[in-house]
């Protein structure tokens, strides 16, 4: 299954194949990133994922020896993606960015430690206080 998406404005695009692993992250990182609520994120390979129109711009912070590159549409200033060192081969797309984001279903929520009282966690939804894997 192909899935599309794209920035506000429509000036870049994107399509990936459907595969990966959907997440809800509620660190304080991605609380800045999302303007306050937790990430809703899609992690996939970057073999299946391709830009279809137009070139995101790129922010990585400079003060952190191993930072994320966050991808954004230079017109708009949508957040569409980030890429992680500790994961080379995947790339990390903002749900709300899907032309249909009601296909996101998170199969774990991480950093319930950075939960705000405001944030609400899926019902049956494993959940971790820091990350699945530790």
């Amino acid at each position: 299954m192909t899935v599309k998406g794209r920035c506000y404005c429509g000036d870049i695009k994107y399509e990936f194949d459907g595969e990966g692993t959907a997440i809800q992250c509620h660190c304080r990182e991605c609380q800045y990133i999302s303007g306050g609520h937790p990430n809703a994120a899609f992690v996939t390979a970057k073999k299946g994922f391709r830009w279809i129109q137009g070139e995101p711009k790129s922010f990585a912070r400079t003060d952190l020896e191993v930072a994320r590159t966050r991808l954004f549409c230079p017109r708009c200033g949508t957040s569409l993606a980030t890429l992680s060192p500790r994961f080379p081969d995947a790339i990390i797309l903002k749900v709300g960015t899907f032309d249909d984001p009601s296909t996101f279903k998170p199969a774990f929520a991480q950093y319930t430690c950075d939960m705000q009282p405001f944030h609400v966690l899926p019902e049956g939804v494993p959940a971790y206080e820091k990350t699945k894997n530790g």
